[in-house]
């Protein structure tokens, strides 16, 4: 008889785990494991011993963790994310943002003329790139689909710096694990450096032909087009290329981190 194969722990599931115990009330969770699995379902998915509140928590965290490595096990990092002709591309593109109420004109003012991208963490000399410097880079155009976790989509023309030709020239570690992106109005969020790396992973700086518009994340934004509308952040002011885990804004209350397509 072959012996049981031995399990395979996420190396940051401490990290993910304190995420998952600031996630939701304790009555939504509660509600959650009696209606969708039931605590005898939960206890043999996950190997916990379902008992008090701070097992279930555990529980629900294995699960998330669970979700994510197969997320990041099935991604292909050479398959590309439908692009389109200009014909479908929404007019005008929705707005979208964490902050209440959610409406364009809470979107953060930026002055283009001291305006700084700091690239810190695992880089050989960590810096802030201007704008100017920015928009000097070579750039490329894709038409793809922003799909939001709220349940609508929308398709947009990007023109920006392909993402993993910036991070090269930054200087950046391209094995390590993480890059964390945080945003000028405080929004923040992480992908894997494999996402990163990604070919239609991109520095937006242009949206349907014209600089990148306030609502939409002006100066730069992320546009990553294999995952989640949530982790496309806007407004970005620092990347940081890293080893540690650092989760997200959104991923803090529950939404899973990997949010592959």
């Amino acid at each position: 008889m072959n012996a049981p194969l031995p399990k395979l722990p996420h190396p940051d599931s401490g990290a993910i785990l304190r995420e998952a115990a600031r996630r939701a009330s304790p009555w939504s969770r509660r509600q959650f494991l009696r209606d969708m699995l039931g605590l005898g379902s939960l206890t043999l998915l996950t190997g916990c011993d379902i008992v008090d509140g701070m097992s279930a928590e555990a529980a629900l965290g294995r699960m998330s963790d669970f979700n994510d490595r197969v997320q990041a096990f099935l991604f292909d990092p050479e398959r590309l994310a439908p692009e389109y002709p200009e014909r479908m591309i929404t007019r005008p593109f929705p707005f979208n943002s964490f902050y209440t109420p959610n409406v364009p004109e809470k979107a953060p003012v930026i002055d283009p003329a001291t305006y700084r991208l700091a690239v810190t963490g695992l880089v050989d000399a960590p810096r802030g790139w201007t704008l100017e410097e920015l928009n000097a880079l070579p750039r490329v155009t894709q038409i793809t689909r922003h799909v939001c976790i709220e349940g609508w989509s929308a398709i947009g023309k990007f023109t920006g710096v392909r993402f993993s030709d910036f991070l090269r020239r930054a200087g950046a570690d391209l094995t390590a694990k993480y890059v964390t992106l945080r945003c000028e109005d405080g929004y923040a969020t992480s992908i894997d450096m494999a996402s990163a790396l990604h070919a239609q992973t991109q520095l937006t700086l242009m949206m349907d032909g014209v600089p990148l518009p306030r609502a939409h994340g002006f100066p730069v934004k992320l546009r990553v087009p294999t995952k989640l509308g949530f982790k496309n952040p806007k407004h970005l002011v620092e990347i940081e290329i890293g080893n540690d885990y650092t989760g997200g804004y959104w991923e803090t209350y529950g939404y899973n981190w990997f949010s592959g397509l």
